[in-house]
Order: structure tokens, then sequence, then C-alpha cells
């Protein structure tokens, strides 16, 4: 890229005045499905003494994740139930956590890190994790995710050439990184998976993984799968996912999850046709087809692995890494969204770093040996990222209200149970009872006949 965008202050209002121009829809959006739960009808929120319960007792929020709710308490003190602030805070928190995955990809030395960094901010298929209030937990959780791997990558030196120096538990880096660690899973525990992502980093950089590093580490993996485990016992017994729906054999599970990594990085690649609520597959484990999903994703990886020493370990760290961070969205555990499908786009947010990454530094690196392509290069991309603000912005405009997002959803998926049920029951509780009959009848068949 020119040299100009590695003077901090244009990138940094590049990204900040492109996000906000993309997400501007939301401005004026309301609140949408699960919004009266976790902010509308939250008394947590309303009691001046509800920060208590927010951290000391789990079930009096929808999901204990006392960072996201408290954020909502301070906020319901600023604006109240005025939608428009709550709007701003998610813009804002995902277009820091853009910034600090550019200094963070420069610090690796990543080839095409401002253009990572773009990507990241302006695609749409993070529209859902924006522009949806109850989705704080997503970028919440993603901003301190970062700030702990920013200091993490500091601590073990991963930002040098070589090996580097000793890491040393005296410095700051390390309990910085422990400190927004633990902010990031209070927020969201899907953050549980930066450890992993940490060794994947010094394998790349390094060409190995020493027993310093992982007992550096221990800590955190400590602290991230009983935060992992307690969130899965609360999915069961608070929030309700458990029963027949999530009956799933053990083979069942590894089919979800290949296709699901699948259906992933396509939506990644080409960004059509998002909807709030995907088609529920059927799984069947005696269908061969559905083989191919979970071998695919294993042949990727052997390929990667075989030709490390021809194209770089790189390819292969950002495979991983996004296998790695959509794991806890795979099927392997039971979470409540399974009802209704397999897939939602927030459940990427983390996850879509890695193959953002990968292109943005591929595509990087050819030109940066072909400098005859450097004006055809930033044309190009100049239009891809138009592209998607323009695609961001639209599908923003589906969150606007409840009766938008549900039409759309029927509009992409007619056979959805969710949409036709709560847009008949919103018609009715807008005195429409005419249109509402119409919904109520197909989402009951779709309930009568859906196939787990």
């Amino acid at each position: 890229m020119p040299n100009i965008l590695r003077h901090w202050a244009i990138p940094t209002l590049l990204i900040l005045c492109l996000t906000v121009l993309a997400y501007g829809p939301a401005f004026d959006a309301g609140f949408i499905w699960d919004d009266d739960d976790y902010v509308m009808e939250n008394e947590t929120l309303s009691s001046p003494t509800g920060i208590l319960n927010i951290w000391l007792s789990p079930r009096s929020t929808p999901q204990y994740y006392p960072l996201v709710f408290t954020s909502f308490w301070i906020e319901y003190r600023l604006w109240g139930l005025h939608a428009t602030g709550y709007h701003i805070t998610n813009i804002l928190l995902h277009a820091l956590s853009a910034l600090l995955l550019w200094r963070i990809l420069l610090r690796l030395q990543v080839p095409g890190a401002f253009l990572a960094a773009a990507i990241f901010a302006l695609h749409p298929v993070h529209v859902e994790s924006v522009a949806w209030v109850t989705e704080r937990k997503n970028v919440l959780s993603l901003f301190w995710y970062l700030a702990a791997a920013y200091h993490l990558i500091r601590f073990f030196h991963l930002d040098a050439d070589g090996d580097g120096q000793r890491p040393s538990f005296e410095n700051a880096h390390y309990w910085l990184a422990l400190f927004f660690f633990v902010f990031a899973l209070l927020s969201k525990t899907v953050a549980s998976t930066l450890p992993a992502a940490i060794l994947l980093a010094i394998w790349w950089k390094r060409g190995r993984v020493g027993v310093a590093d992982v007992l550096a580490l221990l800590p955190f993996f400590v602290v991230g799968i009983a935060s992992g485990l307690g969130t899965v016992w609360l999915e069961k017994h608070h929030v309700g996912a458990e029963g027949v729906i999530w009956d799933l054999s053990y083979m069942d599970r590894i089919l979800i999850a290949g296709r699901a990594i699948w259906f992933y990085a396509w939506k990644l690649l080409w960004p059509v046709n998002l909807m709030f609520n995907y088609p529920r597959w059927t799984i069947d484990a005696s269908m061969w087809w559905q083989y191919l999903f979970p071998a695919g994703v294993a042949l990727v990886i052997v390929l990667l692995w075989s030709l490390r020493k021809r194209i770089g370990r790189g390819p292969l760290t950002a495979v991983l890494f996004f296998c790695g961070s959509l794991f806890p969205a795979l099927g392997f555990f039971d979470v409540y969204p399974f009802r209704y499908s397999f897939v939602a786009d927030h459940f990427q947010y983390h996850a879509s770093i890695g193959m953002i990454v990968l292109l943005s530094a591929g595509f990087s690196a050819v030109v940066s040996t072909r400098k005859r392509l450097m004006p055809m290069f930033i044309v190009g991309w100049m239009v891809i990222l138009a592209a998607l603000g323009i695609q961001t912005w639209r599908q923003t405009r589906v969150y606007h209200d409840l009766e938008t997002l549900w039409r759309d959803t029927l509009e992409k998926n007619s056979q959805s149970y969710l949409a036709n049920n709560n847009l008949g029951t919103l018609l009715q509780k807008k005195n429409r009872p005419l249109e509402a009959m119409a919904y109520f009848p197909s989402s009951i068949s779709k309930c009568n006949t859906f196939r787990f």
C-alpha cells in the first residue's frame, strides 16, 4: 500500500469514517429480537442496585456476560431506552476493533494490514453483530480479545525478527493481556480461543512452540476453559439449550461442523443473500455426500501442512485460526440458536479475521513482487471496499425494526418458523389480525414438520 497509509492518523480516520458511513442506517434504527430481554424489559438496567445482580446473580440476565450488561446499565442512565445510543456504541466498538486489528497485523509484519482491517470494518457479514444491540456481546468481547492479543504479541516478542528475547513475567504486557482476556470472557466466552490462537502465532513466526510458551499461556487456558464450561452449563440449564432438538450424535456434530466451516468461508468470499435466520439443515449420517464437508476441511489442512515449506506457514495458520475460533459454535456444544439454525452470521465475527487476513496478505504479497500491478491492485481493492460498504449499508437497513427484519427473513427463507411466528405475533400486537393470520398457520405447519 502507499507509504502515506503507514501513518497512523490517516488510516485511523479512514476506518472510522468508512465504518460510520457503512453503518449509517443504524443511527435511526430501533430494537429488534431479544433486545427486549437484554435491554428494554431488563429490570437489572432500570434498578439502581441492578448492577449488583448483573455481577453476583448469573441468572438475573439472559446470559452471564456481566461486562455487556454493565455497559447497558451505564447507557440506560445516559440515554434510557433511546436505541440510537446503543447502536452508536456498537459501531464505535466495531471500528475500534478494526483499528486494533490493523495495529496487531503491523506488529506481526503481515502484508496488507490496512486492507485486512478495512475489509473487516466494512464486511457485510458483520452487520448482524454490529447492528443488533443484543450482539454487544460480540463487538465488546472482540475489542478486549484484540487488546489482550496485542499485549501477548508484545510479551512473546512476536513483533521482532527471529525468536526475540526471552519472555519475562515481570513484563507488564503479560498482566495487561491477562486482565483484558478476562474482560473479553466476561463479554462473551468465544474469546476463550485466544491462547490457542497465540500458540498458532508463535508457531507461525518461529516454526516451533516451546514448553515455556505453553506454560506462560496456561493461566489463560485455565481461565478460558473454566469460563467456557460455565457458559455451556448456563446455556443448558438457564437459557434452555436441551431437549430432542439438541439430541445429536457425535457423528452428527462432525457433519454439522464440516458443513458450517464451508458455509462461513463462502459467506466471507461471497456475502450475498445474508439473512437473520438461515434454513436449518437436515443432518443424516446415512447420506454419503454429507461427509464431503468435514473431509474437505481435513484435506485442506493436510494440503496446507504439506505445502508449508513451499508457501510458508501463514496460510495454514490462518485456516486453523478460522476453524479454531469457530469451534465453540460448530455444534460440539449445545447453544440455544441451534433450535432455529446451525449457522448465523454473528457466530463468525471473531473467526472471520483468519480468512480476511489470509486473503489480504496473499494479494498484497503477490502484488509486492509485481510492482507494475500496484495501480491495478489499488483500484481493484477500492472498488471491492466500496462494494462491501454499500452491501453493509443495505444489510444494516434490514435491522431497522422487527417487522423489516422478519419480512426480509421470510423473503429469503420462507420456511423460517422463527420469522413466521414472530411476524404473526408482531402484526397481532399492532392490531392487524387479518395480516397476522396469514403467518400463524404457516408457522404452526413449519413447527410440526420441523425435522430435527
